[in-house]
């Protein structure tokens, strides 16, 4: 016993626990000393004409350190490191520099949306002890941005001095396992204001997620206004108030590339579009009807693929969004279609029979209308896993990314056929369930993806399971996703934060952390650190709900049972 509790003690000792920093760098050395940060601290930059969108970066870090106020996490928070104030040096200057092999210097909001094969997220930090200047460097506006927010964790305020205990601290060429790193909010089932998409951003921002996936339309509401198709937002949107102008697009947009954050738009079809019936009728088989019979949810109805005008107009819907967007990629949906509505409907049925086609075969002709529109635009496609698995949509480009939300088993299967994925499993990242149904008559009131999804669970995760060496390069990285039936902006924060950040450090750090550990073995060592971020999200104005006591919270490893 004394022998294994010995070893189990070395290999904690062995964990560079005091670095609180989430996601954690992927490698890094570190040190324990403190040192103050100067009341006339500045961050420098030392090379020509700078993006704005950089100098507002540095501009957002400087404020954060100065306004955190964040005591540390251990009992005293601080009072015990204020012993060393005296003696302890005093860091004057950050330096963010480009490396000189880099190309022209471009704004982070145009290194934010490029295409997932291209985009650099790598940087280098190093915090001196001796006082002298520390240097962020990294190849990309992106990348500086990137060690920015880790430079931000850094810090603690007590009674006034703010400082770091991570002195002398290098990280060298941190960069993410993975390039796709999201969180999906659907903005449909119930609606969420601008001020509430930027205060996610800015949790995004901090734990290094890269996209914002919007499912920003379904059955229930179509909240986006499109100048050449007012009538879908004018019949389908909750109210006026319930919507989002081309204004409030770009305000996310560019407020979400500052941040180093991509925006996926998603406008779900043929399936989740029952409101396009609310201006559209004759476009929509099973308006109107039972949904019990005709969908997974109310309300019935979705789009009569089979038909060309229909195609034809989708097609129109998703080019007039898709141009107004800088990202390379846009998702047409395409899972949870009711084969039975259109069994049932008879102008599809007339189509398909006029024609001498199957279902499939016109949602094929369907997808090759639609994803065309997006392809001339020289956007990717993204689409749900059913698209491959179950509908075998052969009109599919060989570069379409599928997200896999069923079950993470299914994951081998997409990737054998060829295609990149996207992790979002429900039984690993649906933030959602485990809240109880939503659907009154319901006397049991579980949800169908119960229990809930804690961030110990999602943690665990293996993005590689099943994977062969050779189709690793098809796994981009993953997300967590939030489905509205039971949210709004009362509860975003807590119910999304800090849950969602497990997968931030699944998808940037990898399997293995710093010290050599495998991941999925180490919660205990991670918890800290979560309570760390965690704790710094509300001091920034986030609502993100507690994991612990806060007696747990101050002793690291006291209440691991």
């Amino acid at each position: 016993m004394f022998l294994l509790t010995t070893a189990i003690a070395l290999a904690f000792s062995a964990i560079p626990c005091c670095l609180s920093i989430w996601p954690i760098p992927r490698s890094f050395d570190s040190g324990n000393q403190i040192i103050k940060l100067s009341n006339s601290f500045d961050i420098s930059i030392n090379f020509t004409n700078p993006p704005q969108d950089l100098l507002d970066a540095v501009a957002r870090t400087k404020d954060a350190i100065q306004t955190d106020q964040l005591g540390r996490l251990i009992v005293g928070r601080g009072s015990s490191d204020s012993e060393a104030f005296g003696s302890a040096n005093t860091f004057h200057n950050l330096v963010l520099s480009i490396e000189q092999s880099a190309p022209v210097v471009q704004p982070i909001s145009t290194e934010a949306v490029a295409s997932l094969d291209t985009r650099d997220e790598s940087y280098s930090l190093s915090v001196p002890l001796d006082g002298s200047a520390g240097v962020v460097s990294a190849n990309t506006t992106l990348g500086l941005l990137r060690g920015l927010s880790t430079f931000e964790q850094l810090w603690y305020t007590y009674n006034g001095t703010i400082y770091t205990s991570y002195a002398p601290l290098t990280i060298t060429n941190d960069n993410p396992a993975y390039v796709y790193r999201g969180f999906m909010l659907d903005t449909a089932r119930n609606f969420f204001g601008v001020s509430d998409i930027k205060r996610t951003l800015d949790a995004m921002y901090l734990v290094k997620i890269n996209t914002f996936h919007w499912h920003i339309t379904d059955s229930q509401s179509w909240p986006i206004q499109i100048a050449q198709f007012p009538e879908l937002a004018q019949a389908g949107a909750y109210s006026a108030n319930q919507s989002f102008t081309p204004e409030d697009i770009q305000d996310v947009v560019s407020y979400a590339g500052e941040r180093g954050i991509d925006v996926l738009v998603e406008i779900d079809t043929p399936g989740h579009t029952a409101i396009i019936g609310a201006s559209h009728p004759d476009y929509v088989a099973c308006y109107l009807s039972d949904w019990i019979t005709f969908a997974g949810e109310p309300p019935a109805g979705q789009l009569r693929l089979a038909d060309a005008t229909v195609a034809n107009f989708t097609a129109e819907v998703l080019a007039a969004v898709a141009k107004s967007l800088p990202s390379t990629m846009f998702s047409t949906g395409g899972d949870e279609l009711d084969t039975a509505c259109y069994s049932a409907d008879e102008p599809t049925q007339m189509i398909l029979n006029e024609t001498g086609r199957t279902l499939f075969e016109a949602l094929d002709d369907f997808t090759a209308t639609t994803h065309g529109a997006l392809h001339t635009l020289g956007k990717t496609t993204v689409v749900w896993e059913e698209m491959v698995l179950e509908y075998n949509t052969t009109t599919l480009r060989n570069d379409t990314i599928v997200m896999v939300w069923i079950s993470s088993d299914d994951a081998a299967a997409v990737v054998q056929k060829g295609y990149r994925i996207v992790h979002a499993p429900s039984n690993y990242f649906y933030l959602d369930c485990g809240a109880g149904e939503w659907i009154g008559n319901d006397p049991t009131g579980n949800s169908w993806c119960d229990p809930f999804k804690t961030w110990q669970e999602s943690y665990t995760f293996d993005p590689l399971a099943n994977i062969s060496s050779g189709q690793v390069s098809l796994v981009l990285g993953g997300e967590q996703l939030l489905w509205t039936e039971q949210s709004g902006p009362e509860n975003l924060d807590s119910i999304v934060w800090p849950r969602a950040a497990s997968s931030a450090e699944i998808f940037w750090t990898g399997d293995t952390l710093p010290d050599g550990f495998d991941r999925v073995g180490n919660i205990s060592e991670a918890l800290p650190r979560l309570h760390d971020v965690r704790y710094r999200m509300v001091q920034r104005g986030i609502k993100a709900i507690r994991l612990q006591p806060e007696w747990c919270a101050l002793r690291p490893q006291a209440c691991n049972g």
